[in-house]
């Protein structure tokens, strides 16, 4: 999970500033290091049952991703999920949670894993390499969508 507080935006600006990610220019404007590709594949924009395909690099790799919208609440939360079937029963949900905070907002983005104790076991190193990398990109995009939203970048 990675967390950034927004001061000199609103809730309204970051949602619409996601759910304007509709190709891929404008996911590149998000990451311009590590986003590659982007569009839906099925379905209107950032609706419910939607799927849509991204290309990023995580960890110095090329991943090349196809999830589902499986929630959407304006001006709050987009919850979303790998179309494969076995990928979703060990990354059910990743989301990204947009939270009033007073006169701030803070915009979360997480994954939720269900590797278990056997892979946790077997799979220790590789692992934590692969979380720290997630984590690292969600941090690096938590600063540009601040960036972004705040300075006008």
């Amino acid at each position: 999970m990675s967390a950034m507080v927004l001061e000199k935006t609103t809730q309204e600006n970051v949602f619409q500033f996601l759910t304007g990610i509709v190709d891929s220019e404008s996911y590149r404007a998000w990451h311009k290091e590590d986003h590659v590709a982007f569009r839906f594949i099925k379905g209107e924009p950032w609706a419910v049952g939607s799927v849509v395909y991204a290309e990023e690099y995580i960890h110095g790799k090329l991943h090349k991703l196809k999830s589902i919208i499986t929630k959407v609440v304006p001006n709050k939360k987009i919850e979303y999920a790998p179309t494969s079937w076995l990928l979703r029963k060990y990354f059910p949900k990743s989301e990204f949670i947009i939270e009033a905070q007073g006169d701030t907002y803070r915009f979360i983005a997480s994954g939720t894993y269900r590797i278990g104790w056997i892979g946790k076991t077997l799979f220790k190193k590789k692992l934590a390499e692969g979380l720290a990398s997630i984590e690292k990109h969600m941090q690096e995009e938590g600063e540009n969508l601040k960036r972004i939203l705040e300075k006008g970048d």
